[in-house]
């Protein structure tokens, strides 16, 4: 019993660190893509710009993580359904 609960905290412990990295790193990586960018362009604007997109993809892909996340805990508890027949024939 001891190893099962064991199992669970690590595998939430493991998807907050995944959460936060799906999160932080397109956010980290595009703004300081835009100050380099900035630097070297001599403007302001490119960093904001490329933060903005960071933080949207990162949203993207924290979202796409939770629904395969929901989608498994969803496929763990129903039973497999049968083949359609148009898979059947094929």
């Amino acid at each position: 019993m001891k190893k099962k609960q064991d199992r669970k905290v690590i595998r939430a412990l493991s998807m907050i660190t995944q959460f936060t990295l799906f999160l932080l790193v397109p956010i980290l990586g595009l703004g300081g893509a835009g100050l380099l960018l900035d630097r070297k362009l001599g403007t302001r604007w490119i960093a904001i710009v490329l933060f903005f997109m960071g933080a949207v993809s990162g949203f993207v892909n924290v979202y796409r993580f939770a629904m395969t996340i929901i989608q498994g805990d969803d496929a763990a508890k129903e039973p497999d359904e049968p083949e359609s027949v148009s898979e059947k024939k094929e």
